[in-house]
């Protein structure tokens, strides 16, 4: 057992329990979305800013319908006006 490697371990214990597979699979969709949707805040986002030279305040050049947010429930950005003064 001390010679072992892990991957052979997971398969022994993989093939001794197989109801852990729907476990595993889950519990990787979840890990899998949360990494996607963090990917997409750091690249989407208008709080985040990558460039401070070029792009020093990335949320003034946000015109009034760019959606943003990831679920907009009851907005439709198409239909917005500006309603705020150019910096």
């Amino acid at each position: 057992m001390a010679g072992t490697s892990l991957g052979a371990r997971f398969y022994r214990q993989i093939k001794r329990h197989p109801g852990l597979i729907p476990m595993i699979g889950f519990i990787g969709l979840g890990m899998g979305s949360a990494m996607l949707y963090l990917l997409r805040l750091a690249l989407r986002s208008p709080d985040v800013c990558w460039d401070r030279k070029n792009n020093p305040e990335p949320w003034n050049r946000l015109s009034p319908n760019d959606q943003y947010k990831f679920l907009a429930v009851s907005t439709d950005y198409k239909k917005l006006k500006k309603d705020r003064p150019d910096f």
